[in-house]
C-alpha cells in the first residue's frame, strides 16, 4: 500500500512502499509541484529504483526552475538505499533519530 498526500503544513507527505506498480501514480501528484518541495518519508517503508526514478526526476524538473526538492524523516534503510544508489549526494536528506 501506497499513499501520498499534502499534509496540512504543505509538505508531501508519503507512507507505505513506493515501488513500480505506485510510481505512475506517484509521479503524476509530484508533477503537479510546481515550487519548493519538502518530502516527509517518516511512514514510508520501501522505495525501489522505480521510486528513486520519481524523485530523481522530480528534482531534476524543480531544479530547471530554480527550486529544490529535500527528504525528511527518511529511515536509516531507506537513507542506506540512497546512499548505495549515490542519490545521497543528488538531494538534501534528513535522517530520522
Amino acid at each position: 500500500m501506497f499513499d501520498i498526500q499534502l499534509s496540512g503544513d504543505g509538505k508531501v507527505a508519503m507512507s507505505g512502499r513506493l515501488d513500480a506498480a505506485q510510481s505512475n501514480a506517484a509521479q503524476a501528484f509530484m508533477d503537479g509541484i510546481s515550487g519548493p518541495c519538502v518530502v516527509d518519508m517518516a511512514a514510508l517503508d520501501y522505495i525501489s529504483s522505480a521510486g528513486l526514478r520519481v524523485l530523481l526526476s522530480t528534482q531534476k524538473r524543480l531544479k530547471g526552475t530554480g527550486h529544490t526538492l529535500s527528504l525528511i524523516n527518511v529511515s536509516r534503510q531507506i537513507a542506506d538505499v540512497f546512499k548505495y544508489s549515490g542519490f545521497d549526494k543528488l538531494f538534501s536528506i534528513e535522517v530520522r533519530a
